[in-house]
């Protein structure tokens, strides 16, 4: 039996998938799995043995060329609600081809059944958990084992999964032991949070009495020398698989909502979320953390100075809640 997966969008979502895809591997033991990445996600499932065969989709080329190479295959299934994801996985013409999209989605709803044949329906909808209080939206996890079992996988696996080694531990080694680990991203500098508050933040979270380690991505190397001019430990750019061991090592993690969340989640640690205002009904929901302590908090809605106060102080109560546990 040969399957294809496909997921080709961001870090934290492929982490997400990786219950999916093992359960798939589970379910198929004696299948060749393919699963089909892009350059920038890739990463997450390098060294993850449930698939036996990990291939790009290469920059330039439509997806239903790409995904025509495979035909032949069993079962193809699209991680990501997406339409390169679909094309990919219906130009395979596999007997059964699954995927999954959003209730409130009209055109993409048409448009999926042009590429398969075995599909889900999300309720998560912004405006819907917004209008109804009551409404519950299943974990992302969960909403991708559905759909694998939807195309006839049975044996159900739960975990995340990153595949540390030693020598990732051994990157980190030298900061200090179980740590708060901050991680920098750009929403902790926009609607609803600044520079000055994040700065306030660090500092309160040091004076916890637990050391501090900022982590900070390229994408957040214009705000590192802030930090690092006030004292702070802050670690710059570092690989995929050393970050998450720093995660590993870290007694809890505090971040906005970002790939960060689910690669804590992986590794295991207490980790607190900051989600945006709006439509934060949604994102707590459908992309919290996964099977570890939580505790979540709402950004303001504007920068304004008592709601930035009340934000750090909740941050703040949340970590040591998740400390003291």
């Amino acid at each position: 039996m040969k399957i294809l997966l496909s997921r080709t969008d961001r870090i934290g979502d492929l982490i997400l998938s990786t219950p999916a895809i093992a359960t798939v591997r589970a379910s198929f033991p004696d299948a060749h799995i393919t699963m089909i990445t892009s350059p920038y996600n890739h990463v997450v499932m390098e060294r993850n043995d449930d698939v036996d065969e990990l291939v790009d989709l290469p920059r330039g080329i439509k997806p239903a060329a790409f995904g025509a190479r495979f035909r032949g295959y069993d079962l193809a299934v699209a991680l990501a609600p997406r339409n390169v994801d679909l094309q990919l996985v219906g130009a395979t013409r596999a007997p059964i081809r699954a995927g999954y999209t959003y209730q409130r989605r009209w055109l993409a709803r048409l448009s999926a059944r042009l590429y398969v044949n075995r599909m889900i329906v999300s309720v998560a909808d912004p405006d819907l958990c917004e209008r109804n209080p009551q409404l519950t939206v299943p974990h992302e996890v969960d909403q991708l084992l559905a759909l694998v079992a939807v195309a006839g996988a049975r044996e159900t696996v739960r975990d995340l999964r990153l595949d540390l080694r030693d020598e990732d531990r051994a990157g980190v080694e030298h900061l200090p032991a179980a740590p708060i680990v901050l991680h920098l991203g750009q929403r902790w500098f926009s609607t609803g949070s600044t520079l000055e508050s994040t700065v306030a933040l660090a500092e309160m979270l040091r004076s916890l009495g637990v050391p501090l380690v900022l982590s900070c991505p390229a994408e957040c190397d214009a705000y590192a020398h802030v930090f690092e001019s006030g004292g702070f430990t802050v670690v710059r750019r570092l690989p995929f698989f050393q970050w998450a061991a720093l995660f590993e090592r870290a007694c809890c993690v505090v971040t906005i909502d970002t790939g960060a969340t689910h690669v804590a989640s992986a590794t295991r640690r207490p980790t607190l979320v900051a989600f945006e205002h709006r439509y934060f009904r949604l994102n707590s929901q459908e992309w919290a953390p996964y099977r570890v302590p939580t505790v979540l908090v709402r950004k303001p809605e504007r920068a304004e100075e008592t709601a930035l106060v009340q934000f750090r102080n909740e941050i703040v109560l949340g970590v040591k809640a998740l400390i003291d546990a």
